[in-house]
């Protein structure tokens, strides 16, 4: 649905209808012809902002316990879900890990992009995991030793060493590091938690796109001097 309101090609369409309309005559001013398109972009963002606000959102979903949620992760791109074991500090980023494909249904989020980052106190450096998470499953793409993060943006140096191939490690080293997330509860039930929790976000993200697009044509110089 989300991707569907994005793609709209009817409107667009419209618009090219529009256009050709006011300009092919050659009687139109410029100025009445962004006016027309402002009015037109304007009302098709109200449309859709509409419609995308009565979807009815997923069931809510509570993550495996003793994972957090970590307040305010869904206006930034911090951690999504945290939890201490000992002396470790775990916490989970989440994002999609591919946009559309065979794998994707229409409004399904089947594939996702998990980074886990597992910190010591009165340590610099964190333990990272890059996995794919999946709903029957979780497969790691890469380990390596990074500066703690505050946010989902990795920064590599170039120069800076950070690992072999995950794929070139032999079978049983990767066995044990799968097992390592298990023992902290890195799996794939994390999965139908954080899927509801990506759908709200760009739900959200959806829904503040129309509105800041919205208030700024309807501040532009063509719908001021039409006012």
């Amino acid at each position: 649905m989300l991707r569907r309101v994005i793609g709209n090609i009817a409107v667009r369409r419209h618009f090219q209808r529009a256009l050709s309309s006011k300009s092919g005559g050659g009687s139109g001013k410029p100025s009445d012809v962004s006016a027309a398109v402002d009015s037109m972009l304007l009302r098709s963002l109200k449309e859709h902002y509409l419609e995308v606000s009565k979807m009815t959102p997923p069931p809510k979903v509570t993550p495996p316990s003793p994972f957090e949620i970590v307040k305010g992760s869904l206006e930034g791109t911090g951690a999504v879900l945290r939890k201490s074991i000992g002396n470790e500090e775990i916490n989970l980023f989440v994002m999609r890990l591919a946009h559309g494909g065979d794998d994707e249904d229409e409004d399904g989020i089947n594939q996702l992009f998990l980074h886990v980052a597992v910190s010591k106190p009165n340590q610099a450096e964190s333990l990272h995991f890059l996995c794919g998470l999946y709903p029957d499953a979780l497969g790691i793409h890469s380990v390596s030793m990074r500066p703690k993060l505050e946010d989902l943006e990795l920064s590599d140096d170039p120069a800076r060493y950070t690992g072999p191939s995950f794929e070139e490690l032999d079978e049983k080293m990767r066995d044990v590091f799968h097992s390592f997330l298990e023992e902290r509860g890195v799996n794939e039930s994390l999965f139908p938690f954080l899927q509801a929790w990506l759908y709200v976000k760009d739900h959200r993200n959806l829904l503040r796109w129309f509105k800041s697009v919205g208030t700024y044509v309807h501040e532009s110089p063509s719908s001021e001097n039409n006012a």
